[in-house]
């Protein structure tokens, strides 16, 4: 494996680059330059050499080229969701993506084009229009790049799988400076290790999805389910036993959370530390009442939130919430089941939730995504269980340490009753252990195909998966 200087950021010819775009180049004389610079994440705070805005494909290209050219590092940007805040990095060219999104919706084949920068909203936007959607995450605003390489787990998952399952192609600029289309039947290889790699084999600049009809033209059942704290320990034992068995057009993902101080919420509940659920119905809608009579009905619910919406006003429910620039801290795991002793840490940690925007989440692997082998992707957490997180999130700095102390000391109690690994998307720089430990055995095939599409490992500014030591 050839081993890629870095030169001085002075010593680099932007001009010339800048000269090559039809986007904007970004340096930091730039009075744009820290607002370009932002990721989502403020608890990052990095400063790369240039920030090339691209518009097209062949912006990526003359990018990716220069880089090479120069001996620079290269992060990529698309939603700048990430939680380690992976889209950008000192002194390196950042090849952001966010002008590129625009959609292409085929409703009569079921199908939408997607460019690399889009958001899940861009996305939404266009296919509940038409009554459809691909399966995606949870927040509007997530980027679409991002969630989709590392897997995507979303409302619409048990239904219809994650996201990747639902991929039908990619362009995707490789670490030579070429453009090629990867499916099933072109490049087939680097097709397999883009669902779910993460961005570690190019630069996707577009994403073609299948979509899916859900709910009547697009309006789903959906919405909380909140219980008293103190009902934990009941609430989780009863959803443990009840997902797996409700039809595949219900899903519900479970949270220990501070009840927000606004609209919608009743005020009564205002700051409240509570458990809740988030269903998300998508089948008929004459048959909404039956499926959803056992989540309205059981034990004593401080409010049932559960009502008729577009799939769109679901996906962004949260966006307000956490808009970006708050401060977060990450640990995740997948999980098999929830166990009793999981449920004694997360009691005793949903008592201590430091702040009003930290949170637990378990996410349902099931249905649709857990009948997909785990080889045939490099997701290889299927067998069904949950992807869990815990995030510490605050809008002041000054309480960083607070709730990254708080989020890691439930991860460390929680971990023993883990499957050992976590879900690509929320890792944070935890090390190259975690990182293989995601993959299972999916990851020396990803290392395989790394030496073949990127054998110097220009793309590294990620959860990096190396380049095997030879083609084997």
């Amino acid at each position: 494996m050839t081993t890629i200087s870095t030169r001085p950021a002075g010593a680099v010819p932007y001009d010339d680059l800048a000269a090559t775009l039809r986007g904007e180049l970004i340096t930091p004389d730039d009075t744009r330059y820290d607002t370009a610079r932002a990721v989502y994440n403020g608890m990052i705070d990095k400063h790369p050499a240039a920030i090339a805005r691209c518009r097209d494909a062949a912006d990526v290209v003359s990018c990716v080229r220069f880089g090479r050219a120069h001996a620079l590092t290269l992060a990529v940007r698309g939603g700048g969701h990430n939680a380690g805040g992976l889209g950008v990095w000192d002194d390196a060219l950042v090849v952001d993506l966010s002008l590129m999104c625009s959609t292409t919706v085929d409703p009569a084949h079921h199908t939408v084009r997607v460019d690399g920068g889009c958001t899940w909203g861009d996305v939404d936007h266009a296919t509940v229009a038409f009554g459809m959607a691909t399966p995606s995450g949870f927040l509007s605003s997530t980027g679409v790049g991002g969630l989709t390489l590392g897997g995507g787990i979303g409302y619409l998952s048990r239904r219809f799988g994650l996201t990747v399952d639902n991929l039908l192609s990619a362009d995707v600029v490789l670490a030579d400076g070429t453009l090629v289309t990867a499916d099933e039947s072109s490049h087939s290889d680097l097709f397999w290790a883009l669902r779910g790699g993460g961005g570690n084999f190019g630069i996707v600049t577009s994403f073609t999805f299948r979509c899916h009809d859900i709910g009547e033209a697009g309006i789903v059942v959906g919405g909380p389910v909140l219980y008293d704290l103190a009902d934990t320990a009941d609430v989780m034992r009863w959803y443990r036993e009840l997902l797996p068995a409700l039809p595949e057009e219900l899903n519900g993902w479970i949270a220990l959370l501070t009840v927000p101080p606004a609209a919608p919420f009743p005020e009564d509940l205002w700051g409240r530390r509570c458990c809740g659920i988030v269903w998300c119905y998508t089948g008929p809608h004459a048959k909404a009442d039956e499926v959803l009579d056992p989540v309205r009905t059981y034990g004593s619910p401080l409010l049932v939130g559960l009502h008729e919406m577009p799939f769109t006003a679901l996906q962004s429910a949260f966006d307000a919430l956490y808009p970006p620039g708050l401060q977060w801290y990450w640990r995740a795991d997948f999980f098999d089941e929830i166990t009793d002793a999981a449920i004694d840490v997360h009691c005793r940690y949903g008592q201590q939730l430091p702040t009003g925007h930290s949170t637990m989440h378990l996410y349902p692997i099931d249905g649709a995504t857990s009948r997909v082998p785990e080889d045939a992707t490099p997701f290889a957490y299927r067998g069904g269980g949950w992807a869990g997180v815990i995030v510490g999130v605050d809008p002041d700095p000054a309480n960083a340490g607070l709730i990254t102390r708080w989020a890691r000391d439930y991860w460390e109690q929680l971990h023993p009753t883990s499957a050992g690994g976590a879900y690509v998307n929320f890792l944070m720089s935890e090390g190259q252990d975690r990182v293989e430990a995601a993959y299972r055995g999916n990851y020396d095939r990803l290392t395989r195909i790394k030496r073949r599409y990127d054998p110097d490992n220009v793309f590294h500014i990620n959860q990096n998966i190396r380049p095997a030591a030879s083609d084997r």
